[in-house]
């Protein structure tokens, strides 16, 4: 009986978790998904003259399971939730031309007529996470530029390719790399992208249910539910904002904080360049996604 009751359960699991996993993209634009281990989200904007404007996000945990039918339970949804992850690595790489580092716990991109971007965090030193990306870099043909910066808790490295320059940034932080790679495209942006001339700009949105409180250089933003959740599709989207959901700052290394009602407050810092634009957006669980739009 018992045997049954656990292949009837296993049974259930691998059905549920196919439904939930199939493919990143089976979600709705605009809405995420949730799966054992991976909660995904994206949304898709189109328009005239061939404009196409993409945002993503992931997280993923790895929780352990508590007791042995759990840990057999997690079997199957497990293997389908690396099946899942790994079909959305390859459509992210396929649309923004970048790779991920490997055991990514959370990543952002965007895929914009002004950029492609990936915003990534994994456990792996900072030494084997350079190691990945001059490896994938080099064998798309990219070729590194004189003056890089690496250091053990960081690097810089400038990568001609032939649409352009990409820039590579590593950090690490509280027992994490953080890496930042991202390619600016020919199209330039007029307005509610485009910050102050040698400062930085930062879109702020919340997509919760829930309020969400940013803090940033001694500034605090009250953000209501979903407000700005798709921190924005479009250049002339962002210069529609609400000014409290743009901010102006010189370049350098804020500690942004970020509190959801019902979760704990979460702080890290987060380091920006001149004539940069990023967006802070309130996640679930009151995770922080970072993304580089401009």
């Amino acid at each position: 009986m018992k045997r049954r009751i656990l292949g009837v359960l296993l049974a259930g699991s691998l059905v549920a978790a196919a439904a939930a996993l199939a493919s990143p993209l089976a979600a709705s634009p605009g809405r995420h998904s949730d799966a054992d281990g991976i909660r995904f989200g994206w949304s898709r904007t189109s328009g005239s003259n061939d404009y196409l404007d993409q945002t993503w996000w992931a997280v993923r945990s790895h929780e352990t399971a508590d007791n042995v039918v759990e840990r057999l339970l997690s079997i199957p949804v497990g293997m389908i939730a690396r099946g899942a992850g790994a079909g959305f690595e390859a459509k992210l790489a396929e649309v923004t031309g970048l790779p991920l580092p490997e055991d990514w716990t959370l990543t952002t991109a965007k895929s914009s007529p002004q950029i492609n971007s990936v915003y990534a965090e994994t456990p792996r030193d900072l030494a084997a996470v350079l190691g990945f990306y001059r490896d994938a870099l080099g064998k798309r043909g990219w070729t590194e530029d004189d003056g890089a910066v690496v250091a053990p808790d960081r690097a810089v490295i400038t990568f001609r390719t032939g649409a352009g320059l990409a820039l590579l940034r590593l950090s690490r932080q509280d027992d994490k790399t953080i890496a930042e790679l991202s390619r600016r495209k020919f199209v330039a942006a007029t307005g509610g992208l485009l910050p102050k001339p040698g400062q930085v700009r930062l879109i702020l949105g919340n997509k919760t249910d829930e309020a969400a409180v940013i803090t940033v250089a001694e500034q605090t933003i009250t953000l209501a539910a979903h407000a700005g959740e798709k921190l924005t599709n479009s250049d002339s989207a962002a210069g529609e904002l609400p000014g409290g959901q743009r901010i102006d700052l010189p370049p350098g290394k804020y500690k942004v904080t970020l509190k959801v009602d019902g979760s704990t407050a979460q702080s890290r810092e987060f380091e920006v360049a001149a004539d940069e634009t990023w967006g802070l957006l309130a996640g679930s669980d009151g995770i922080l996604l970072p993304m580089r739009l401009y």
